[in-house]
């Protein structure tokens, strides 16, 4: 090894790191359990001393401080498995660039994994097989079939996606922060770390194991854990194995900074997302067991698991203080616990926590709203797609208009004509679908018309009033608007449900009960979003930065556009190509090349006018302690490199996903044209923020004071 190119950051971690007594054991059990496997002599990756330098033992025995021996001994053999993949397929297959193998590699691990153990499993022919096959057996009796399934998609995510990072080394290409934190979740294996912490501590209530506070207390941990990674693993990735997939390298790219300022931007993500990981369990998780009617029990449970969670982050971090695997010769070792010392504190340091942790948390709820900030600014957006508009254009407007009045959206103070007029909604379906009939013009419009209305209703009337309890029940009541079986939709209480009955009813004629499932989802995500919002809001808080965009995405109803943009697409097309990570990489990006397009012309409206917090120029602002050109300077770049992720995902990835899938030549033209799709939403979508009126400074100036309904709106009498 050469010089460091870094020095270390001080890492923000509040929790003692604690050790399990039985480590010793679960150390001479892993090396038996290797030599049985065949990854140690004769495997041409791992000597007994290379098992013995990483100490996966002391690993196992930090990040699960509390479990009795055998599931520590079982959970050191999982890591031992895990680890001696990374290698073994780094050295067969990344070293050699060898994609074709890879993947045929890994195609065979899922056949290790049955969710029903009478299944037969093939004869393993290396040892990761042999591994995986032992591993499997032996853990899965102890839990729910629910379980098995997650821990089952989480370890095929973290193999598969090596594919993906071994693309990105064939093409030399560095990905953009956003799609470099979505892949490193994957690729890193921190969720597949999240089902052994269930293992070691208590399984999550299948009920409540999908919900949005469960997610994000597992992926803050990841990314907390794998932007950890990055930081120590730096000098042996990149400058030894020739890694791209690294955290500090994506920033020092992105920002064109040195070395040092990009490692010390990764610390601040890394911290962010600790804090958000705590906000989440201190505040969403105990809203949604009374939400869910948790037992004592299964609160138990989820506690149990958080506080693994805590004890993985602080454990993984005093392993990485000491692995001879990562570099941290210089890193700061202090014992601030009240004169304690020895193992476990050194990841402790009380007085950063309170000189600098607590400012920077504190600073996402200081800002003062209503700020006036001028005229947004525009930059010259990377638009490389020319909009086409449908010629139904004009008649689609005046149909918008009959639908919005008979539905009684200009009745409730929220809209009235003139807002109507100058949002023209029906331009912008226009140009999102120029081919498509009038009739399906018009439905699309009167989509746009629906979601738009709801996204401004909640904040103007829920958060002006401070009533997040009226928010859930019309969320609740939006989603039983929604008969998927036959079941009676409710008498509609107001415009929003009169709406959405009138639509969902419209839109799913022809649908099968799986495709109305997958609408309604659709749907339900993005109230559901607009609650959380409103959560933020009432609380003054501006969110994390990766929360930020990620939720992005589902305040604006991009599951929504695509469910509907596919649903036309017919069988030739397998489910599993829309599921591939290629595919979601792609409308990934587009999604958010237009929430941040929408952000960057909504400044002013939402900042000013507004008194909003969700905006990623403001979000930037918050992280970064910087002002609104540098923001949008920041938001535009991003932007720039998602439109050209998209680009480089229709050209080189998803050729490859067709030959992977074997899609016909009728699939590829459906999925081509889904590509065009795409391609017409994004350029549709900036026309249309560029030509209407709801943006424009002249407008906001002469509707300023006009955004507050003037009564309260109507509800159901419970």
């Amino acid at each position: 090894m050469t010089q460091q190119p870094f020095e270390l950051p001080h890492f923000y971690m509040p929790y003692p790191a604690r050790l399990n007594p039985h480590v010793d054991k679960a150390r001479a059990h892993s090396t038996v359990w290797a030599r049985e496997m065949g990854m140690l002599e004769g495997s041409g990756i791992w000597e007994q001393s290379d098992l013995d330098a990483h100490d996966y033992g002391l690993l196992c025995a930090y990040t699960h401080p509390d479990c009795d021996g055998p599931a520590l001994s079982l959970i050191t053999d999982w890591y031992v498995w895990v680890f001696f993949f990374d290698d073994h397929f780094l050295e067969i297959f990344k070293r050699t660039q060898d994609r074709a193998g890879g993947k045929a590699y890994l195609d065979r691990l899922p056949l290790f994994m049955p969710m029903d153990l009478s299944t037969e499993v093939p004869e393993p022919q290396n040892p990761v097989e042999a591994g995986l096959a032992d591993l499997w057996a032996r853990t899965v009796p102890a839990m729910s079939v629910d379980w098995r399934r997650r821990f089952a998609v989480a370890t095929e995510h973290l193999l598969n996606e090596s594919l993906w990072e071994l693309s990105n080394i064939n093409e030399g290409r560095i990905a953009n922060p956003v799609e470099y934190v979505e892949m490193r979740r994957k690729v890193g294996g921190a969720p597949w770390s999240s089902g052994l912490v269930e293992y070691a501590t208590a399984e999550v209530p299948a009920s409540v194991a999908g919900s949005r506070p469960l997610r994000v207390l597992m992926e803050t941990f990841s990314d907390a854990v794998h932007l950890r990674n990055d930081l120590f693993s730096y000098q042996r990735e990149v400058e030894d194995e020739g890694e791209l997939s690294n955290g500090v390298l994506v920033l020092e790219t992105f920002f064109g900074c040195t070395t040092q300022e990009a490692a010390d931007t990764v610390n601040d993500i890394l911290t962010s997302r600790l804090h958000q990981f705590e906000h989440t369990a201190l505040t969403e998780v105990p809203a949604l067991a009374l939400e869910k009617g948790l037992t004592p029990e299964e609160v138990a449970a989820v506690a149990a698991y958080t506080k693994g969670l805590q004890d993985w982050q602080s454990g993984g971090h005093e392993w990485h203080m000491r692995s001879s695997r990562y570099m941290n010769e210089r890193a700061r070792a202090t014992s601030p616990w009240q004169g304690l010392t020895g193992p476990g504190t050194s990841a402790a340091d009380v007085g950063a926590l309170l000189a600098t942790a607590g400012a920077e948390r504190l600073r996402a709820y200081t800002h003062v709203p209503f700020q006036k900030v001028g005229p947004s600014l525009l930059p010259d957006f990377h638009m490389p797609f020319q909009v086409e508009l449908s010629p139904h254009l004009d008649d689609a407007r005046h149909r918008l208009t009959g639908w919005v009045q008979r539905m009684g959206i200009l009745q409730e103070g929220v809209w009235d004509l003139d807002k109507l007029r100058a949002y023209d909604l029906a331009l912008c379906s226009a140009g999102l679908d120029p081919d498509a009939t009038p009739e399906a013009l018009d439905l699309s419009a009167q989509w746009l018309a629906w979601g738009t209305y709801g996204d401004d209703y909640y904040p103007l009337v829920y958060g002006h009033r401070r009533d997040l309890a009226a928010a859930r029940l019309t969320t609740a009541r939006l989603s039983a608007c929604m008969p998927v079986d036959g079941e009676e939709a409710p008498v509609p209480a107001n415009a929003m449900e009169r709406g959405l009955i009138d639509l969902w009813a419209r839109t799913t004629a022809g649908m099968t009960s799986e495709q109305r499932c997958t609408l309604k989802s659709a749907v339900d995500v993005m109230t559901q979003s607009w609650v959380w919002e409103l959560s933020n809001q009432l609380q003054n808080r501006i969110p994390d930065p990766v929360d930020y965009l990620e939720m992005r995405r589902e305040t604006f109803g991009a599951d929504l556009t695509m469910s509907l943009c596919r649903m036309g697409h017919g069988p030739a097309v397998p489910l599993e190509v829309y599921r591939s990570g290629s595919v979601r990489s792609l409308e990934n990006a587009a999604v958010d090349y237009a929430c941040l397009l929408n952000d960057v012309f909504s400044y002013q409206k939402e900042i000013e006018y507004e008194g909003e917090i969700h905006n990623a120029i403001l979000v930037v602002q918050n992280f970064f302690g910087c002002d609104y050109p540098a923001a949008l300077g920041v938001v535009h770049d991003l932007m720039t490199q998602r439109m050209q992720q998209f680009q480089h995902v229709a050209a080189q990835e998803l050729p490859v996903v067709y030959d992977d899938f074997d899609l016909s030549d009728e699939a590829r033209a459906i999925m081509q044209g889904y590509v065009v799709d795409l391609q017409n939403w994004m350029a549709g979508i900036l026309n249309w923020h560029r030509e209407v009126d709801r943006y424009k400074a002249d407008w906001l100036a002469r509707r300023a004071h006009g955004f507050l309904p003037d009564r309260p709106p109507a509800l159901p009498v419970s």
